[in-house]
C-alpha cells in the first residue's frame, strides 16, 4: 500500500508524547487526578446554548449548505462589528462558518499553498515557535513545509520576524499568527500587526490570524484583532487577511465544533469552493445554537469574571516557586522552571504527576527545534481551565512539588 508521503512527517501530538512519558508511572494514589493539560474549558455550558440545541434538532433531517445560514453569517458579521468597532463585513462574501477554527486552520493551508508559484523551491508556511500543532501538520499535508519564527521573550514572547531572512520570505505563501498566543497568552500590538501586513505587502504571502482566545482576557482593554487592527491601518479590504475565532473557549461548548473565518473576500470565495468539496458543512441545529451563542455577551462576562478571579487566586501562588506572570490572555501559565535543580520541563512533568497526580505540559512539546534552540525547553504549560478550587488544590501541590525539588 501507499499513502501521502508526507504523512510520515507529523510528529505525535503532545499529549501523545505525554503519555509516552508517563507509560512507566504510578501516580500516587493519596491524590485525585488533576490535570491542567489539556486547554479544554471545563466551565459548564450556558443552558440557552443547550436549549437552542433540543429546539433546532429538525435541522437533523436536512442537508447543511457549506456557505451555512443567512442568519449565522449575520451574526457573526454583527458580533465583529461590535467586539472590534469596525464596520459590519459583507456575510454573504466575506464570512464562513466553519466546524471550529481548527479544521478551518489545517483545511485553509489546502487553499492557500500554489506550489507552482514558488519559484525558489518549496513554498513554506510561516509559524509561530512555539506554537499550535496544526499549523506543522497544515503545512506538510498542503504540499509546504513549516518555517519557524522562536518566540522573543524580550518582546512579549512576539515571534522574532526581523531575524527572518529574505530569501526565506521569497518563500512563504501563509503566514499563521495566533494572539492571544498558545502557550504564551501575548497579545500583538498595532506595531506588531503593522510589521505584518507590511511584510505581506513586500512579499504577497497571506496572513491566517487564530484568535480563539479573544474572550479570555485580564486587562481593561480587549485585545486587539486582525480586523481591527487591518482597518486601524487603512486597510479596509482586508487584502491577504483571514481572521479564525470560534465559540469553543469564548462560550464553553468545544463539542459543537464552531467557528468561522472572515476577511478577504476572494480567499472566502475560494475556501468555499473548496470545502464544498471537502464535505465540512456545519450541522443545522449547530448553525442554529451559534446564532444564540453570537448574539450573547452576557455568559461571555460572565465566564471571562470567572477567569480573572481564577487567575488572580492562582498566579501569585505559584509565583513563589515558579518564574511565571499574569499572561495578556487566553487560559494557560507559561512557566520556566529550570531554576529549580536545573530540572528539564519533562522531569518537572514526571515528578509532578508521580508525586502529586497533577498533570501539566512540558513546554518543549508544543515547540520545534529551530535556529539552534527549542523555545519551549525548559518551561511548562499550565491550563486554568477546570473551577476554581480544583485549579487551587492543583496550584498548592505544584508549590509543595518546587519546595521539595529546592530543598534537595
Amino acid at each position: 500500500m501507499t499513502f501521502h508521503p508526507h504523512l510520515s512527517k507529523l510528529q505525535p501530538y503532545p499529549f501523545e508524547k505525554l503519555k509516552r512519558l508517563f507509560a512507566d508511572i504510578n501516580p500516587n494514589p493519596a491524590y485525585k487526578a488533576i490535570s491542567l493539560g489539556i486547554g479544554e474549558p471545563k466551565h459548564p455550558t450556558p443552558e440557552f446554548i443547550k436549549q437552542a440545541l433540543i429546539e433546532n434538532m429538525d435541522g437533523l433531517a436536512s442537508y447543511p449548505l457549506t456557505a451555512g445560514s443567512d442568519a449565522l453569517r449575520f451574526s457573526i458579521s454583527q458580533w465583529l462589528e461590535r467586539r472590534y468597532g469596525i464596520p459590519a463585513l459583507n456575510p454573504a462574501t466575506q464570512i464562513l462558518p466553519v466546524n471550529g477554527s481548527r479544521e478551518a486552520l489545517f483545511s485553509l493551508a489546502q487553499t492557500i499553498i500554489n506550489p507552482e508559484k514558488c519559484a525558489d523551491g518549496v513554498p513554506l508556511i510561516l509559524c509561530p515557535n512555539p506554537f499550535y500543532q496544526i499549523y506543522e501538520g497544515a503545512a506538510y499535508l498542503s504540499g509546504a513545509e513549516p518555517y519557524f519564527a522562536n518566540a522573543n521573550p524580550s518582546r512579549n514572547f512576539a515571534p522574532d520576524y526581523g531575524s527572518i531572512p529574505e530569501d526565506v520570505w521569497k518563500r512563504v505563501q501563509l503566514l499563521f499568527v495566533c494572539s492571544p498566543g498558545n502557550p504564551t497568552g501575548a497579545v500583538l500590538n498595532l506595531d506588531d500587526w503593522k510589521e505584518l501586513f507590511d511584510l505581506s505587502d513586500r512579499y504577497g504571502f497571506v496572513i491566517a490570524a487564530d484568535e480563539c482566545y479573544s474572550e479570555i482576557y485580564f486587562k481593561e482593554e480587549a485585545p486587539l484583532g486582525s480586523l481591527q487592527a487591518a482597518q486601524l491601518s487603512g486597510r479596509t479590504d482586508y487584502q491577504r487577511l483571514i481572521t479564525l475565532s470560534s465559540l469553543s473557549k469564548r462560550s464553553n461548548v468545544p463539542g459543537m465544533r464552531s467557528g468561522f473565518v472572515a476577511g478577504d473576500a476572494e480567499i472566502v470565495k475560494k475556501f468555499l469552493l473548496y470545502r464544498t468539496y471537502h464535505g465540512s458543512a456545519m450541522s443545522p441545529m449547530i448553525q442554529a445554537a451559534s446564532v444564540h451563542a453570537w448574539n450573547d455577551e452576557a455568559h461571555v462576562q460572565e465566564n471571562r469574571a470567572k477567569y480573572v478571579k481564577k487567575f488572580e487566586q492562582i498566579t501569585p501562588i505559584l509565583k513563589e516557586v515558579l518564574e511565571v506572570n499574569l499572561p495578556d490572555a487566553a487560559f494557560y501559565l507559561w512557566a520556566k522552571v529550570d531554576h529549580l535543580n536545573a530540572i528539564s520541563d519533562t522531569e518537572f512533568a514526571r515528578g509532578l504527576y508521580e508525586q502529586y497526580n497533577v498533570t501539566v505540559l512540558p513546554g518543549s512539546y508544543l515547540a520545534r527545534e529551530a535556529h539552534g534552540i527549542n523555545p519551549g525547553q525548559n518551561r511548562i504549560r499550565m491550563a486554568l481551565v477546570a473551577e476554581v478550587d480544583e485549579c487551587l488544590e492543583a496550584a498548592q501541590r505544584i508549590v509543595a512539588y518546587c519546595k521539595g525539588l529546592t530543598k534537595k
